[in-house]
């Protein structure tokens, strides 16, 4: 699939364009940052790309600024968020294996709490 500017049947995309409800935290001209449904953490929020893109791999191949952007208005939504001191994650999951559920690329926001390691620990050696 390759980018267009928004998917008709994609949830984040009908989320940007306003048609459903979502408790927006910031906007930019190009990103859209609201809070997860289901939080795993305190503060957990998704920031979105307004124009449509599967995954973040066919961000970053196809809108690199873009991408730049969700993390800049991360940074910026911690800060306002007061979790930037005590540090927060950024995830991004790509593809069903990793738990991408909407297939439209967005960046995870969590902080609030000690988050602990990755998937149960350090990989193996």
């Amino acid at each position: 699939m390759t980018s267009s500017d928004t998917q008709p049947d994609c949830l984040f995309c009908r989320i940007v364009a306003g048609e459903i409800p979502a408790t927006v935290v910031a906007e930019t001209d190009t990103t859209v940052a609201f809070r997860d449904i289901n939080p795993h953490a305190p503060t957990h929020v998704l920031v979105v790309p307004r124009e449509h893109h599967q995954d973040a791999v066919e961000l970053a191949e196809q809108s690199p600024g873009v991408l730049a952007d969700l993390f800049t208005a991360a940074g910026r939504i911690a800060a306002a968020e007061g979790i930037a001191a005590d540090g927060y994650r950024l995830l991004f999951n790509t593809g069903a294996d990793a738990g991408q559920t909407v297939p439209h690329a967005h960046l995870h926001l969590l902080g609030g709490r000690p988050l602990g390691g990755l998937v149960g620990g350090p990989l193996p050696e």
